[in-house]
């Protein structure tokens, strides 16, 4: 091991040291390596074994690797979803003294598979759908950041579920730009149009490799752009209403906190007749079902999961309302009675499977099916044994996805097999959009 090795980590880390280092990253012996999937990288990416838990280590020129840390450090601050950024090692030499690329670090993103994993029955327009949706939305959150992507595309991002649909998150940051307020149109509509183009070209790949089912690169490309616009259009226009219909004001807030954000700062101005009122939400943060489940129960997941177990314990606070019991406290009791024991009773080897809260959701997706097929309200406990049973012992391991089979494979990672009892996310294509972020 040179001793001249340099490392800038977050997070004090002693076994960094034991890695070989001295080799490029193509040279890694099988034993360090984790066999993840990954997305297309112009650099050389390799993910690692580090005590507990696995590492991306990608190779690239040292003042690239250290602006893009730096990058993800201050996004990481403005909590939007990226990949957690680890640590920068340089002065790397290999075993004759000749120099050697430098390193960033980030920490894999458990429970995330990048977009070209989805090849297992091949990846169908309703499926890319949602992944451009999911993607549309860290757009729009990055935008609001002040922050410039500079190469946005599928192969750039990270997804995990969400209660049926996808969470997006930024995985490579090195040609972005964070500044200060938000974005220009033209900077906003330059990273569309990137967006555009490479999810396009993205596709025609699949396409022309034969993974991809019926899929329309054009109209998928364009998804994103008319998604984005509505969203930005709902998070940031102002609406001029007349001054007897200020109960417009409290639809406004309720409309955003249903498309999982909330407003800091709402300006409101009333014309000099006082006739009309203007508002314009001034700061919006997302994540709104996800803050107030992490205050009711502690548990810190994502955005449409959060919703989905918002909804679960409204319906056991109707079934087991008592006079003096606040929501907290009901909150808990759903906690203790009902999530806790659901997720428990999944044997260990399962466990890795999926995500807890996309476990516990798939659970009552699941038991809605087969109190159906059966025609009586199946027990919560009977629907949980038929879903270990017949979903998730067929699935593959997604908190590390480790294995030596060929991505296609696997007969399970985005669209279940068709048994009637298997939860399917729902492909409608109709109705609200806001439905699909």
């Amino acid at each position: 091991m040179p001793s001249s090795l340099s490392i800038t980590a977050a997070t004090a880390e002693p076994a960094l040291l034991d890695l070989p280092w001295h080799l490029p990253l193509e040279a890694w012996p099988q034993e360090t390596i984790a066999a993840l999937p990954k997305g297309l990288s112009r650099h050389t990416v390799r993910f690692a074994h580090l005590g507990d838990h696995v590492i991306a280590i990608k190779e690239t020129l040292l003042d690239l690797a250290k602006r893009e840390y730096e990058v993800l450090k201050k996004l990481e601050k403005l909590d939007v979803p990226c990949v957690e950024p680890f640590a920068v090692i340089s002065n790397r030499k290999d075993e004759v003294g000749d120099e050697l690329p430098a390193v960033l670090i980030t920490r894999h993103l458990k429970f995330s598979l990048p977009y070209r994993a989805m090849w297992s029955q091949g990846l169908r327009d309703q499926t890319a759908n949602r992944l451009v949706d999911a993607l549309a939305l860290l757009l729009v959150r990055l935008h609001l950041a002040g922050f410039f992507w500079g190469d946005v595309s599928l192969s750039n991002t990270l997804f995990r579920r969400d209660a049926g649909r996808f969470a997006a998150y930024l995985v490579d940051a090195e040609t972005g730009q964070l500044f200060d307020g938000r974005l220009s149109n033209g900077q906003r509509e330059n990273d569309l149009e990137i967006a555009r183009v490479n999810i396009a070209g993205e596709l025609m790949d699949l396409l022309a490799s034969g993974k991809a089912q019926e899929i329309d690169p054009n109209s998928v490309s364009q998804r994103i752009v008319d998604k984005y616009h509505e969203l930005w259009k709902e998070l940031t226009a102002t609406e001029v209403f007349d001054e007897a219909e200020r109960w417009r004001i409290s639809k406004r807030v309720a409309r955003l906190n249903e498309l999982g954000f909330d407003i800091e700062e709402l300006s409101i101005v009333k014309d000099d007749e006082g006739h009309t009122v203007k508002i314009q939400p001034k700061v919006v943060d997302a994540g709104h079902h996800a803050r107030r489940l992490l205050l009711l129960t502690g548990l810190d997941v994502e955005e449409n999961q959060a919703r989905r177990l918002l909804n679960d314990i409204d319906q056991y606070k109707l079934a087991n309302a008592r006079p003096g019991a606040d929501e907290e406290v009901m909150a808990h009791e759903w906690l203790s009675n009902v999530y806790e024991p659901v997720i428990g009773s999944v044997p260990s080897e399962f466990t890795g499977r999926l995500e807890p809260a996309e476990l516990f959701h798939e659970v009552l997706e699941h038991r809605w099916y087969v109190s159906e097929e059966k025609g009586i309200d199946v027990p919560l406990v009977e629907a949980v044994r038929s879903y270990v049973s017949n979903v998730l012992s067929k699935r593959r391991d997604e908190a590390t996805y480790l294995g030596t089979t060929t991505l296609t494979e696997d007969l399970n990672l985005i669209e279940p097999v068709p048994t009637g009892l298997i939860v399917v996310a729902d492909d409608d294509e109709e109705g609200d959009w806001r439905d699909k972020v």
